[in-house]
């Protein structure tokens, strides 16, 4: 500690130095409307479409660093080392789950010429990226989903599949709500061209309007060592709250108060007191290692069009098959060994495999976890991982609202981010109305709700959802308390709400020790999952990646192709379990099985309450 104390003082002048030779950089100030570009974008189809929206080329930096590389040499490592020569040596593989994971594993198991199939429950693909049409054709979203520069294998994958150009990047900046600013914005920017961590210094040193220099300056001793040692410090604060680690490191409340807040609503939906600062750090570790890790994508266009359909059609187009509406009901295990022998759908048909891989929620996999399989502790660990509720709300307005053109942190209460996708997103372009979408979070007591918002009403929160947006953009949205809260400002033409009861993984102080790894004690069996052992947070890159590693994990079981890869990758060994599970002698549990056959049963988002609720999609 006496070390890295000595070290503070020429470290803040180092980065205040580097924000004063950018005399060019502008200052942070509050923005209105930001210019649509308007052109034409190719698509992957070879035609040439009228764009509306703005859209950057792919930052380069992203793939110049060591993550990059790292996740590249995986991805190659499938159609060459891992790559069978012949059939006879392709072995079948079962996926359960067609969210990313599953459809990633699928993806690389048959780029090594595997034959892969992926069962997924519902009639539709992505999970908790899934999407449907109403009766009016709009798309309704599951969540806001966002992908960042520090994605590495994400943005390996939409390489792969030649569709880096359905990727909307937008001006490098982390644009807040100002609280106290009601309808002004402040942002972050990173100067172009500028290397890291010089570039994030300078945006956090510009911007004089959350955090006054003196509080800047004691954010250093609790970061510090995270540029010193890394990986290994970030680990060891999983034990404490966000909160607590403050608390250690002098850290001032505004702080938490400006940004820790909405960092932690934004990454796992949850208020800082109950969530591990290991979530912020290894956010702020890519970001700040990385030159362009935080500048951040929208997808063009709905996920099960522009990002699953190009991998499912990957898949085929290899010999594998993508399943929907085929839930599993049951694992069926042999009696001497306890792998598994087969699987039985809903349906009552039986699948058999050489390989079979879970990519479901931790929450559905609970569920199924054979009798044989439930006294052993790699299982049972399972008991300290949950998913955490989230709702994603969509508004429809009769006119064109203010917008930035980007992901906006709003700030508030009852709100993590949102964006107006009609000026982020291409496939929801308009000149003429807003359509904003926003994470309604956290939405339980549990995570740090005032109530449980999950069996409120959608009249309720859409109705708190405006009184919010009538705090933050009083000259646009203007509830009138006297005439039953209408808005005389812009109209609501249209909502939709989405519950996701179980969505990523709560991540509260210590769950990264019970995070399994994605090789199992049993040999036929394999995990993936964003909740799954992985050095990125339950995400889209978390889910990519996992699945990337179990396909890893079968072909190394599988064969020994070669001296770049080999039995001590550590992918394939399995993860230590705990000692507060493992010194335990554990009882035998019967599977309780997933009950109905509506989304949230199978860990996805719904419209509607209950097993009876009225929905418009799978």
């Amino acid at each position: 500690r006496i070390s890295i104390m000595s070290q503070i003082p020429s470290l803040v002048r180092g980065l205040a130095t580097a924000a004063l030779l950018l005399n060019t950089l502008p200052t942070s100030t509050a923005f209105s409307t930001m210019t649509m570009s308007t052109g034409t974008t190719p698509v992957s189809s070879g035609t040439t479409l009228a764009r509306k929206t703005s859209r950057l080329p792919t930052p380069p930096r992203i793939k110049q660093t060591q993550n990059w590389r790292e996740a590249q040499d995986l991805s190659q490592q499938f159609t060459k080392n891992y790559k069978v020569a012949n059939d006879q040596d392709r072995t079948t593989v079962a996926i359960i789950g067609g969210g990313l994971s599953g459809l990633a594993c699928a993806k690389y198991l048959s780029d090594a010429g595997h034959e892969a199939t992926v069962y997924e429950a519902r009639n539709v693909l992505g999970g908790k990226v899934s999407a449907w049409q109403d009766d009016d054709g709009d798309w309704i979203e599951t969540g806001l989903h966002i992908f960042f520069g520090a994605y590495p294998n994400m943005m390996n994958l939409f390489e792969e599949l030649d569709i880096e150009d359905r990727l909307q990047w937008k001006p490098h900046q982390m644009t807040f709500a100002m609280a106290d600013q009601p309808g002004q914005f402040t942002s972050f920017q990173f100067p172009a061209g500028v290397p890291a961590p010089f570039n994030m210094a300078a945006a956090i040193l510009t911007n004089t309007e959350m955090l006054t220099l003196e509080e800047k300056i004691r954010m250093v001793p609790g970061l510090l060592p995270m540029l010193l040692e890394g990986q290994s410090f970030i680990d060891a604060q999983d034990e404490l709250s966000v909160q607590e680690f403050m608390q250690k490191y002098g850290m001032p409340e505004r702080i938490n108060d400006e940004i820790f807040i909405a960092m932690g609503k934004a990454l796992d939906f949850i208020d800082p007191d109950q969530l591990s600062m290991s979530v912020i750090l290894t956010a702020m570790n890519r970001f700040i290692n990385e030159a362009d890790g935080s500048q951040t994508a929208f997808l063009d266009g709905n996920q099960p069009d522009r990002l699953c359909e190009p991998i499912l059609q990957h898949v085929r187009a290899r010999g594998g098959q993508v399943q929907t509406g085929t839930p599993i009901v049951e694992i069926n295990v042999n009696d001497e060994d306890h792998t598994i022998q087969s699987l039985t759908t809903a349906d009552g048909r039986t699948i058999e495999a050489d390989y079979y891989v879970s990519a479901m929620p931790v929450d559905v996999l609970k569920r199924l976890i054979p009798k044989p399989w439930s006294t052993l502790p790699y299982f049972r660990q399972l008991d300290e991982l949950e998913g955490i509720p989230v709702i994603n709300i969509q508004l429809w307005f009769d006119r064109k609202l203010q917008a930035v053109d980007g992901l906006c942190f709003s700030r508030s209460p009852l709100l993590s981010v949102y964006a107006d996708m009609s000026v982020c997103c291409e496939e929801y372009a308009s000149d003429t109305n807003s359509m904003l979408e926003l994470v309604f979070a956290p939405c339980s007591t549990d995570a740090g709700a005032d109530r449980n918002w999950m069996a409120a009403s959608d009249e309720d929160i859409v109705q708190a959802t405006l009184e919010e947006l009538a705090r933050l953009f009083p000259q646009e949205i203007i509830l009138d308390n006297d005439n039953n809260n209408k808005n005389s400002g812009a109209q609501l033409v249209k909502s939709t709400v989405v519950r996701v009861p179980r969505s990523v993984y709560a991540a509260t102080p210590g769950r990264n020790k019970f995070r399994p790894s994605q090789a199992t004690p049993i040999d036929n069996f394999v995990m993936a999952g964003d909740f799954a052992s992985q050095k990125y947070l339950g995400s889209m890159e978390g889910a990519v990646l996992s699945g990337k590693l179990a396909a890893q994990v079968v072909c190394e079981t599988k064969q020994s192709p070669g001296p770049a890869a080999t039995t001590t990758t550590p992918a394939v060994v399995v993860k230590p379990v705990h000692s507060s599970i493992a010194d335990k002698d554990h009882s035998e549990r019967i599977p309780t099985g997933v009950r109905g056959n509506f989304p949230i049963a199978f860990g996805g988002g719904q419209q509607g309450r209950g097993s009876g609720a009225k929905v418009s999609h799978p």
